[in-house]
């Protein structure tokens, strides 16, 4: 049975890497006991802001288990997003580089699907679900936990290789696998590039986020108005933010993504300060077509905007 699950996992990690993935690790689906007092004290402070979704399904966050009948193994997964590519204009509202391309739910879920495809093909009759952002899991602990990097002072994942600008996803599967057992050890040493460069001050203390603070947050999640304490505080961005990312010096390893889907749209490169302050819904619809810019809306777009220009 042994050799079995060495085969099943060296498998797995091959059409991963085949599929474009860029880490794959795997870990026993299983309590999150470190997990579990750390979520239940950001909740107790309210860090989660207006993403009352956070409240919901408390149990199910830990136990993956709660979510895939007779779960065995959480296949881990990362997909590199990182680009040169940059808006041409210094002065004009910015965007957060994963949402250049394609809406990355869309890219992922394909992959994912094609990946447990080929386990079914190869394998056997595999129950499984496929995980990108949509479901409470939690995947940085479990990227953690499969060997993907180690959770930073800003909360992201940071990979030794790469640095930290790529996606994560999961597939929980009913299958005994061979575990990745050695997590990562935290390589951020005395460093707080990211803390003291955060606009907002959103990063609290070492490994702690004050969502309701994070620009990402005011610009995507926050459906009301962004509060007047931020003005002259969201550094130009109008949808997500990479400042705590950028400063970090792990990501001076990061390489360029192959993905052609990731590829942005010309005009969204393109566009100037006035252009942006001055878009229609026809255009945004044309630009962000298959973007993640959409989960904002026209209308969100419209008020990060104005909120920027009242910054000045």
């Amino acid at each position: 049975m042994l050799q079995n699950k060495q085969q099943y996992s060296t498998l797995i990690k091959n059409e991963a890497k085949r599929l474009g993935f860029m880490f794959c690790g795997i870990s026993k689906a299983d309590f999150l006991e470190e997990e579990a007092p750390r979520l239940e004290n950001w909740l107790k402070n309210n860090m989660q802001g207006e993403m009352h979704y956070m409240e919901n399904h408390f149990d199910k966050r830990l136990d993956p288990r709660l979510l895939v009948d007779d779960a065995k193994s959480v296949i881990s997964l990362s997909l590199n997003y990182f680009t040169d590519a940059q808006q041409i204009d210094p002065s004009g509202p910015k965007i957060s580089k994963y949402a250049y391309g394609t809406d990355y739910h869309q890219v992922i879920k394909e992959k994912l699907k094609q990946l447990l495809d080929i386990i079914n093909e190869q394998i056997g009759e595999v129950s499984g679900r496929a995980f990108v952002d949509s479901a409470p899991v939690l995947d940085k602990a479990w990227a953690k936990k499969a060997g993907l990097g180690w959770i930073g002072k800003n909360t992201n994942l940071i990979s030794k290789k790469v640095g930290s600008f790529f996606f994560l996803a999961e597939l929980i599967v009913d299958i005994e696998l061979e575990y990745d057992i050695a997590p990562t050890a935290d390589h951020c040493g005395t460093c707080t590039n990211c803390i003291d460069a955060c606009p907002t001050q959103a990063i609290v203390g070492p490994y702690i986020v004050d969502g309701s603070r994070c620009i990402s947050y005011l610009t995507i999640e926050l459906k009301n108005e962004i509060p007047a304490e931020f003005k002259g505080k969201m550094d130009d961005w109008m949808f997500g933010c990479d400042v705590c990312q950028d400063v970090c010096p792990w990501n001076k390893f990061s390489v360029l993504h192959q993905e052609p889907a990731f590829t942005p749209h010309p005009d969204l490169l393109n566009l100037k300060k006035q252009d942006w302050e001055d878009i229609t819904e026809d255009v945004f619809q044309k630009v962000f077509k298959n973007s993640a810019v959409k989960r904002t809306k026209y209308s969100g777009l419209k008020r990060n905007i104005n909120f920027l220009g009242k910054d000045n």
